[in-house]
């Protein structure tokens, strides 16, 4: 008996065994699938808040391009003016690194100075702080009841185009609360509150050392670098503060953290910019570093005068709804405490980046590449149109210097002098042509974005441009070609042939400058009647210089050889004519 009952005794502590892993299997696997689902829908919730912040921003400025436009390039009169430019167009575009790189953009383009760039930069980031009291009203309030609607409304805007921007807004606000909602919910979902191991691991920080500060500083530097979004990292902040689990001290010191790390927008922006530029956004980072240097210097007291201006007391515990509260202000009393101390000693820093970051390009290098337009600039399709508008003005310059020195061939008749004109016009032509690829290839890339009917007509109007542009350039060259040729074979040009060729020279050089001034915004009402009268006088005078010419070969006043080559000159400076014409055209948008 007693063996036959053995083995039914190891049967059933064998069941006995076999159900208990079984059930342990189970709450791993459970707890794994609820930790994963809490963690993807943490994740998917931050891939949301940083894509409805990015769509909100560019709605934004799509709707306020001009006007952004002419209020960072006209409201900077002073360093106050600036400053507010900078805090009121954050406000509306909600992305201080929008703004910022704006401004890199225009101080690219010359249209702002050095010190008024870093005026608008500090006023940005006071405009930020913008973001985190939105935040801190989503986890606050439950905003889903809005959303929904918000969402429905964007859709039959968007397809109704008219206002499509508009429709853009508010999914990218809708989308942005939402987030907000999704993660306060998969905070609450994670429990962290009650997870010792989570509460003593962040409890075995000691929050009175400053090498504590300094590391959360350096972590939340860190991930905003690599997320590129100081948003995402503010609401990963809110959501470990509002559960109770992270101490208000190291919050605060991932927020400063985020403040350094938001500055690697602009600064990779500018890395293919000029270098004023490249000091821009350098003064950006400079702003912000010293803003941290001296912010540590008084760290706790300053954290306790904001926690005490919010109605929070650090040493109480259960006041986890005020934190976002906290976070927020504190956000909003360090930026415009480090614009009101440093605002006066913008010159000082505008010295340091000078110094910092020296000019490379030697003399006569700077013409032979683009100045106004970089492939490391980011920005939206207004602030690239201007970009180009600039290049082309530039172009034109260039095109009127290339002729300058096509004119002083004419009087040159020493062959080595000649050759080496020849050749440097040769490379300037060749490097016309470049810049005409550059521009095209530039606005290429800019028609596939989104664009209006505005929009699109100046990038139709700045491709014929350039295309006309490089024409005359074309015309240059085979000037100068002739006149090179001229002193190889030896042929003398007459004195009144010279003075002909020098009269029809004179008026396609006025038909330039007249041109230069429409392209580079000189001439107040951009009128056309002066340059259809010198494309008349140059028309006129070219018939009439073929029809003597004629008449003079056939009295064998010079040869037939030399006839020819003088009036593929005339016909060639009246080609020129025709092609600065079409600029005009191309630029006043008036057919003639």
């Amino acid at each position: 008996m007693h063996l036959a009952h053995t083995p039914l005794t190891l049967r059933r502590h064998s069941t006995r065994a076999t159900g208990k892993d079984t059930i342990l299997t189970t709450t791993i696997m459970n707890t794994f699938q609820d930790y994963f689902s809490v963690t993807t829908q943490l994740m998917g919730a931050l891939a949301l808040l940083i894509y409805g912040m990015k769509v909100m921003s560019e709605a934004l400025q799509k709707m306020a391009g001009p006007q952004l436009r002419h209020i960072l390039a006209t409201m900077t009169t002073n360093r106050l003016t600036g400053m507010l430019t900078g805090t009121l167009v954050t406000c509306a575009v909600q992305s201080s690194s929008a703004t910022t790189v704006m401004t890199v953009s225009f101080v690219n383009a010359g249209l702002l100075t050095l010190a008024q760039a870093i005026s608008i930069i500090m006023g940005a980031n006071i405009g930020t702080t913008l973001t985190a009291w939105i935040m801190s009203l989503g986890y606050n309030v439950d905003l889903t009841s809005v959303v929904y609607p918000a969402f429905f409304i964007g859709i039959i805007l968007i397809y109704l185009r008219r206002h499509r921007y508009v429709g853009d807004f508010l999914f990218g606000i809708s989308f942005m609360f939402l987030s907000l909602v999704m993660l306060s919910t998969a905070g609450k979902s994670m429990d962290l509150g009650n997870n010792q191991a989570v509460v003593d691991f962040f409890a075995s920080f000691d929050t009175s050392s400053y090498m504590t500060i300094l590391c959360f500083l350096g972590i939340g530097t860190l991930i905003t670098c690599i997320v590129q979004s100081s948003a995402a990292v503010m609401a990963i902040t809110i959501l470990l503060c509002s559960t109770g689990v992270l101490p208000i001290y190291l919050g605060i010191a991932l927020v400063m953290g985020e403040n350094i790390g938001t500055t690697a927008t602009a600064n990779l922006a500018a890395l293919g910019a000029n270098s004023q530029a490249r000091r821009a956004a350098l003064a950006h980072l400079l702003f912000n570093l010293i803003g941290v240097v001296w912010i540590l210097c008084v760290f706790y007291p300053f954290v306790d005068m904001v926690c005490s201006l919010a109605g929070y007391d650090p040493t109480r515990a259960g006041q986890v709804a005020r934190l976002p509260i906290v976070l927020a202000m504190f956000h909003t009393c360090f930026n415009v405490t480090n614009t009101a101390l440093l605002i006066g000693f913008i010159p000082q820093i505008e010295r340091l980046c000078l110094t910092l970051i020296k000019d490379k390009a030697k003399k006569g290098e700077e013409e032979f590449r683009l100045q106004y337009i970089g492939n490391n600039i980011m920005q939206t399709p207004e602030i690239c149109v201007l970009q180009a508008q600039k290049e082309t003005s530039r172009f034109a310059d260039f095109i009127c210097n290339l002729y300058s020195n096509v004119r002083r061939m004419l009087d040159e008749t020493d062959k080595n002098k000649s050759d080496k004109m020849f050749e440097q016009i040769q490379k300037e032509e060749d490097f016309s042509d470049e810049l005409e690829l550059a521009i095209a290839g530039y606005l290429e890339k800019v028609s596939d974005a989104h664009l209006s009917d505005d929009t699109k007509e100046k990038i139709r109007q700045m491709m014929r441009e350039i295309s006309e542009l490089e024409s005359i350039g074309d015309a240059c060259f085979n000037l100068a070609r002739s006149f090179s040729r001229r002193n190889e074979e030896n042929m003398k040009l007459t004195p009144e042939l010279t003075q002909n060729i020098r009269t029809m020279m004179d008026l396609t050089n006025k038909a330039l400058t007249e041109m230069n001034l429409l392209m580079q915004g000189r001439r107040e009402g951009q009128t056309i009647n002066e340059s259809i009268r010198i494309e008349h006088e140059i028309n006129t005078l070219r018939n009439s210089l073929k029809a003597e010419n004629i008449l003079n070969v056939d009295n064998h006043k010079y040869t037939y050889a030399l006839g020819t080559m003088y009036i593929d000159i005339i016909n060639e400076c009246e080609k020129l004519g025709d092609y600065v014409i079409n600029v005009v055209e191309a630029r006043t948008k008036k057919i003639i």
